[in-house]
């Protein structure tokens, strides 16, 4: 199990046209067979930065994820929106274990 947790920081006037694009990523990033998890949280007092938590099953999941037409999409849509480019940081899974998820 590898978890991303992808920070992402908007311009403020593209704060509502993030989440409606982000979400449509990720309602159909949770159909992969890669994917357990695509969370989306926003923080609540910085509207403008959000944190996506790519939960995948396998190492090449990533990979995967990124060849498909709505990560595509998303990648393009959201490019303009962006304050400062994206970072993320990569965890291994310690609880629960890889079969809990």
């Amino acid at each position: 199990m590898l978890i991303v947790h992808v920070h992402v920081r908007v311009k403020p006037e593209s704060v509502e046209l993030f989440r409606r694009a982000t979400l449509e990523n990720a309602r159909h990033s949770v159909k992969e067979p890669g994917i357990a998890r695509f969370d989306i949280l926003q923080q609540h007092d910085d509207p403008t930065h959000f944190v996506l938590v790519e939960a995948y099953r396998t190492a090449e999941a990533p990979a995967q994820h990124k060849e498909t037409a709505h990560y595509q999409t998303w990648r393009d849509t959201v490019a303009q929106m962006m304050a400062e480019p994206r970072a993320s940081v990569k965890f291994s899974n310690f609880f629960p274990d890889d079969p809990g998820w």
